[in-house]
């Protein structure tokens, strides 16, 4: 035996002693006999098959040295039965302890091969470890674990002695030993030359992976550069400490800064990612190039992050919109403004006008004229540039005339002007202003030749009611230049709400009307204010009704409210009003309804008006969440009424927004205001209706006025109003007899 498998059977030796130390002594031949002896009690199964298989005829009942507990007795040195019983046990154990890609027959036939060959050096009269060794390490070559070699040594170390080839046993046990060390050996250097391929194996893939991932990189930071060198767009990157890392030509060609003063200028863009309060912002502004050239630009800037989540750089993209915003001006320009004079059109001149209609003084209000140029018609015939310079001619002189009182003229089509204007105390009257108007125009203006004046005719709607919106100032202007023309030429004519009758009768209503209150024909009338989805009365509205003798009908809320405010009763019959229904109040507020109120914008702009409510309230007890007031939307320009509809709300009134739909603000009043409700009416549904979605959206409740049929209330609860007044609701009607209804709801 060699050095190295004299050590491989010490080893196989030690460890049986350290099982057993009573049985198995340290001594290598004394321990290996008793190592065989012990394996009596594993192998008597083996043993009793080994028998069958191999023709044994007896078992002698002694070894030598007492190494073998049992000794079969064979026929023939060479039992291939009882070595493929060796070999069935040998598979089993290999297959329990690890796994093994093969087939329970080809490990078999694997495991046989091996057995054989051992068997066979064991019996070469000159014992060689080396063919022992190439065993070992075939085992390995099968994925053999340590744990399988293990299994190994003790099935061949308890097999191999009892096999009938090598029987007496003490005469096998020395080359068993050897065999075994040298086996362990085989497949200890094959399992570390394993080992060393596969580590081998494993470095160079992560080499390749490695060789990959810089390559991917660098062909990642190639495209990278040439999509950054050639972007139209500005791309920055900035280290931490805001020095620039890298940026193409564009943000230079954009900002018009050195590199230097990028840094700077970056700073403050930078802020909200350096605090931490933001990974990424946006923001348009105005830069100021070289040659004093303004630039709109966009800057969007990202924080981007290692692998701790630190920031490690800054990204910064910058667009040039100049020319997008330049562009979206003009388109803008174009289709608000004419093209011919540069004016404002018909629809911008609108526009402006309820801007104006809001922000005017509700005490001086404006002045809306409609000019037409007489004669325009004839103009054309000496062309058409001819008449389109007559045109801008018209349209500077109009402007130099009204520029100082900071009028807003438009051209509507033709030649026909708007002026409006916001009346001051500096202004002239309106015959001053109409004659100065015509003065200018009948200078004469040279055109390829032709000396040419005109003279124009304008109707004038001087401070018209709070309930006319833009479109029947409009119309009634149009109307106003009509009648102006009719027969003349260069005249002007004032607009007058009604006939001459009318106006007559209007002016002698509202003489007497205080003195109508103050005899009692002025009264309150209740209308009730239903649910539409419940069916359900939820609020009754407090009316003016005026019982004028002489007349078939009495005057309603609405005149009532006109007439007082041409004479400047209605604030304190306003008041009156809120008093009474308060007080009337008490008698059903067992039903748990709201009183509604609707204010006229006279007195939304009231100063005193938060006053005025809370001594009504004290005086009546209506608390703030049970009172209801409306306030017309188009007297929310005046400060006044947005400062009182704000704190109404604070004392927990509902609030609404009267006449809603009429004017382009009224959706941001909604939005910006602590508005509760919307009053729509519903004769005006093709206004305000687009906006209802949004006004639901807000959270703000929708309430219809004149839904006079059944089919009409159904199709304002299908499109989302929860409240309606009207004549299908119920008429206005006495405190009583509104008592009366309630008690048979």
């Amino acid at each position: 035996m060699t050095d190295r498998h004299h050590d491989a059977a010490r080893d196989l030796v030690r460890r049986a002693h350290e099982a057993d130390p009573q049985h198995v002594g340290l001594d290598t031949a004394a321990g290996l006999a008793a190592l065989v002896g012990r394996t009596r009690s594993s192998a008597e199964a083996e043993i009793r098959l080994l028998r069958t298989a191999g023709g044994v005829r007896s078992i002698a009942a002694h070894q030598t040295h007492g190494t073998a507990a049992a000794a079969l007795d064979h026929q023939a040195p060479h039992d291939g039965g009882s070595r493929s019983a060796l070999v069935q046990a040998w598979a089993r154990r290999m297959s329990d302890a690890d796994f093994i890609p093969l087939s329970g027959n080809d490990l078999v036939e694997e495991l046989k091969a091996m057995l054989d060959e051992l068997c066979d050096v064991l019996h070469e009269s000159r014992f060689a470890v080396e063919p022992v060794e190439r065993i070992g390490e075939h085992l390995a070559a099968l994925s053999v674990a340590p744990h399988g070699l293990r299994q190994t040594t003790e099935v061949l170390g308890q097999g191999l002695p009892v096999l009938p080839e090598f029987q007496p046993a003490g005469q096998y046990t020395g080359r068993i030993a050897q065999a075994l060390g040298a086996l362990g050996n085989g497949f200890a250097t094959a399992s570390r030359q394993i080992v060393l391929e596969q580590q081998e194996a494993v470095q160079r893939s992560l080499l390749k992976a490695v060789r990959s991932a810089n390559w991917q990189l660098k062909e990642a930071e190639s495209r990278f550069d040439e999509v950054v060198a050639s972007s139209g767009s500005g791309i920055l990157i900035l280290g931490v400490d805001g020095e620039v890392v890298h940026a193409n030509d564009a943000t230079v060609d954009i900002l018009g800064r050195t590199m230097g003063e990028l840094v700077e200028f970056l700073g403050e863009v930078l802020t909200p990612l350096r605090d931490g309060t933001s990974d990424q912002m946006r923001q348009t502004r105005q830069v100021v190039r070289g040659d004093d050239d303004v630039a709109t630009v966009s800057l969007t800037a990202s924080v981007l992050r290692g692998e701790n989540s630190e920031p490690t750089s800054y990204l910064v993209m910058i667009e040039d919109n100049t020319e997008l915003v330049l562009l979206q001006r003009a388109l803008a320009r174009q289709q608000s403004h004419d093209s011919l004079t540069g004016l404002p059109n018909r629809e911008q001149f609108r526009v402006s006008l309820e801007s104006m209609l809001r922000q005017a003084d509700p005490r001086r209000g404006i002045t809306l004229i409609h000019l037409g140029l007489d004669s325009f018609d004839l103009m054309r015939s000496l062309g058409t540039r001819v008449a389109d310079s007559l045109v801008v001619h018209v349209a500077a002189r109009l402007r130099a005339v009204v520029e100082r009182w900071n009028a807003t003229v438009a051209r509507f089509d033709g030649g026909e002007f708007g002026v409006l204007v916001r009346n001051s105390q500096e202004m002239p009257d309106i015959p001053a202003l109409m004659e100065e108007i015509n003065t200018e125009l009948a200078e004469p203006v040279y055109v390829d030749g032709h000396g040419l004046a005109v003279s124009a005719s304008a109707g004038v709607v001087h401070r018209p009611s709070h309930d006319m919106d833009a479109d029947g100032l409009l119309l009634a202007a149009a109307l106003t230049l009509h009648r102006a023309r009719t027969g003349r030429r260069g005249q002007w004519e004032m607009f007058q709400p009604g006939s001459g009758v009318d106006e007559l009768r209007d002016y002698a209503l509202a003489a007497v009307m205080p003195g109508a209150w103050e005899s009692g024909e002025i009264s309150v009338r209740y209308r009730p204010v239903r649910h539409l989805e419940r069916d359900v009365v939820t609020a009754v509205e407090a009316e003016l009704c005026w019982d004028v003798a002489g007349l078939p009908q009495p005057l309603p809320h609405a005149r009532c409210v006109e007439l007082a405010e041409q004479t400047g009763l209605i604030l304190p019959l306003g008041e009156w009003l809120l008093r009474t229904a308060g007080e009337e109040a008490r008698s059903w507020r067992r039903f748990d309804l709201r009183l509604s109120v609707r204010l006229s914008a006279y007195q939304a702009t009231d100063a005193d008006l938060v006053g005025r409510i809370g001594r009504v309230m004290n005086a009546t007890g209506v608390e703030g969440h049970r009172l209801m007031l409306g306030i017309p939307a188009s007297a929310l320009p005046i400060g006044d009424a947005t400062d009182n509809l704000a704190a109404l709300a604070d004392m927990g009134v509902y609030t609404v927004l009267d006449d809603f739909g009429r004017g382009s603000l009224d959706l941001a009043a909604v939005q910006d205001l602590p508005v509760s409700c919307v009053r729509v009416a519903s004769s005006r549904a093709s206004h305000a209706l687009a906006l209802l979605p949004l006004v639901r959206e807000a959270g703000v409740a929708v309430a219809v006025d004149g839904i006079d049929s059944a089919e009409e209330a159904g199709w304002w609860r299908s499109k989302g109003a929860e409240f309606g007044v009207g004549g299908f609701i119920g008429a206005a009607s006495t405190p009583p007899e509104l008592e009366r209804q309630l008690e048979l709801r």
